[in-house]
């Protein structure tokens, strides 16, 4: 079946623009006046939402950007005719996932200056691999509420995705098992400050209240 080549870049293209959404820019300066790149750890994700605005902000940011990676993903491909178990119909998706992320990470909207794409991954993911999501979703927490450091949190659920995949779901699809570890690395890259900061000792811990980040 051949691949619907027009389409399908008019569909990459519109994801790129509703990952490119900045989410946590709008609304910190529709709601507060102000821009959260400019506060806490300058980074226009829904982490830095919670630390500068609180959890009434950075609760939805959080959805919305969630949602940003999961709709194009869930939509996009069902206007096509390839089949749903094809090789391209995967492939699709994929590009799909890696568009709405690269779009969080370099805004069009925002001046090329975005999140670090967790939350947005984690919406293409869910898409794509419900049951890995959920595993993804219990480590992260687990790992979070243990030691209040998100990225921590953020890194172990990278981590957990491609072995999740492999070792508790059989995948044997080897553009799914890529694309785990593609993902993967991808959120250890955009998070290569914080492992530095880690490894230092240096790294801020979230207030479980969501608030402010503590400085222990």
């Amino acid at each position: 079946m051949e691949f619907p080549w027009v389409y399908g870049t008019a569909s990459m293209v519109a994801a790129y623009l509703v990952g490119s959404i900045p989410t946590s820019v709008w609304w910190g300066r529709t709601f507060h006046g102000l821009d959260v790149r400019e506060h806490g750890s300058r980074n226009a994700g829904a982490t830095n939402t919670f630390r500068v605005l609180g959890k009434r902000a950075g609760i939805p940011v959080l959805m919305i950007d969630i949602l940003k990676g999961f709709l194009p993903v869930r939509i996009l491909p069902n206007f096509t005719s390839l089949d749903p178990d094809s090789a391209p119909w995967m492939w699709f998706r994929l590009a799909l996932v890696i568009a709405t992320v690269l779009g969080h990470l370099y805004p069009v909207f925002a001046g090329f200056r975005g999140g670090k794409g967790v939350a947005t991954s984690f919406g293409g993911i869910l898409a794509i691999h419900p049951g890995a999501a959920g595993a993804c979703v219990v480590v992260f927490t687990l790992v979070f509420f243990t030691t209040r450091y998100v990225s921590l949190g953020s890194l172990s659920a990278a981590i957990t995705f491609p072995l999740a995949v492999l070792l508790v779901f059989h995948e044997t699809s080897p553009v799914k098992i890529g694309f785990a570890v593609i993902l993967c690395l991808l959120v250890f890259y955009t998070h290569r400050q914080n492992i530095g900061r880690l490894l230092r000792g240096e790294e801020r811990r979230m207030s479980l209240a969501g608030a402010k980040d503590s400085e222990e």
